[in-house]
């Protein structure tokens, strides 16, 4: 069975996350979006482990997959969470964020247990700083429970991760060192994709997964991993990772990398943003606004530590992936205004009602079925997404990149449109 799996997202306990991000918003927009396999989030933080504990049942049993007690929903939880390393290592500090993997909340328990013993302070918040090394945290990990997993998060992004132009390594095996063999996959992020990971030779035999990083219910699902599991379990998920399974691996889906944060590099303060190319021979990387240092992005840093050229990478060997804008976001460029507005919502609600969820809507449905439940333009601007037909105007530090869709006729045509109906 095809099942939609986001393991990476937060609860109400983590910094700039929303305060109504319990279990059962996350259930309920998982839903919408439709997800099938959802992280339980932040189990390292007491007061939200506890809630776990209180509010999930393992379902099947021993499947290390968990259902919400209130729910009957078919949405599962899996154990994990996400951790925020920040120490010295060759003199040059260090911050890489870790996604942690657990086969059962017994497990989890232990490596709370593990941090805590060696002075974490858990409650601080729902991604804990932990003034340990990425190295200790694997160790840990695995001396928990061996079917844990760890997976280096959202790997380029400049200030928090194991490649990071800011704080990073120039290599799993410098971060890792001889425990480099227990890393079996790493998260892309949204501000890179798979093609541009395959120009790291390093990472050929290292899945690579996609997950949202959610910090609300509408962002669960913006990236996501798509299986064909023959059970839903635990260990079907770790292994397919493991073994880098593409026949039941079937694809990640991912953000257009320009959409994210930090693709480019740029000052956000000044409103500057320049291409690779132009960081250095142009600009000296510095902003030539303020003459501040520039914030190296993604696309710069994967241009520094690859080794193998575009032309060359061989997509054979990797998962594929397809790349999508969300719904809303869609909406939004098709009626000029923002996607949180009430028009946009109304309208996206209705055609995920009419559509069963979102991802059937990005991914599934045929341009027949498409004009039956959202205006014509709207639904050619669906295709066009999929067909890589669009606009991208690239984020940087910290700015997440705009898309456009649609013409300016377009978008007037809809305004003008006063039926607010579903179509």
């Amino acid at each position: 069975m095809r099942q939609i799996i986001d393991f990476h997202i937060h609860s109400k306990y983590s910094r700039a996350t929303s305060k109504f991000f319990e279990l059962e918003e996350m259930v309920k927009w998982s839903k919408i979006k439709g997800v099938d396999i959802i992280s339980c989030a932040d189990f390292t933080h007491p007061r939200w482990f506890s809630n776990l504990k209180q509010n999930l049942v393992e379902n099947p049993v021993g499947s290390g997959l968990y259902k919400l007690k209130s729910s009957d929903s078919h949405v599962r939880f899996i154990i994990s969470t996400e951790v925020s390393c920040i120490y010295r290592q060759n003199d040059k500090t260090r911050r890489v964020h870790l996604c942690i993997l657990a086969p059962n909340l017994e497990a989890a328990a232990k490596i709370n247990k593990g941090l805590a013993d060696r002075g974490a302070k858990l409650a601080s918040d729902g991604r804990p700083i932990l003034g340990m090394s990425a190295k200790d945290i694997v160790k840990i990990v695995l001396e928990a429970d061996k079917k844990c997993m760890v997976i280096p998060a959202h790997v380029w992004t400049p200030w928090f991760a194991v490649f990071g132009s800011k704080s990073g390594f120039n290599s799993l095996q410098e971060c890792f060192e001889e425990l480099t063999p227990h890393i079996k996959a790493v998260e892309t992020g949204l501000s890179s994709d798979p093609s541009m990971n395959w120009r790291l030779s390093e990472l050929d035999n290292i899945t690579l997964v996609s997950n949202s990083d959610a910090h609300s219910g509408p962002q669960i699902g913006r990236e996501a991993n798509v299986m064909e599991l023959r059970e839903r379990s635990y260990d079907e998920i770790v292994d397919i990772i493991s073994t880098k399974d593409k026949s039941r691996f079937l694809y990640t889906i991912e953000f257009y990398p320009e959409e994210g944060m930090y693709h480019i590099d740029g000052h956000r303060d000044c409103s500057f943003s320049c291409l690779p190319e132009e960081t250095v021979n142009k600009y000296k990387e510095l902003c030539p606004k303020c003459k501040k240092p520039l914030t190296i992005g993604v696309l710069s840093q994967v241009d520094k530590l690859a080794n193998v050229s575009k032309k060359n990478v061989n997509k054979n060997r990797h998962v594929p992936y397809k790349s999508i804008v969300p719904l809303p976001n869609i909406i939004a460029d098709y009626f000029g205004m923002g996607r949180a507005s009430k028009r946009v919502q109304n309208l996206f609600l209705g055609i995920v009602e009419a559509a069963g969820n979102e991802f059937n809507v990005l991914l599934d449905l045929k341009r027949k079925e498409l004009v039956k439940i959202m205006p014509e333009i709207l639904a050619e601007g669906i295709l066009k997404m999929r067909d890589n037909k669009i606009n991208i105007n690239p984020g940087f530090d910290g700015q997440y990149g705009t898309v456009e869709i649609f013409s300016a006729a377009e978008r007037k045509a809809a305004k003008n449109n006063k039926q607010t109906s579903l179509f």
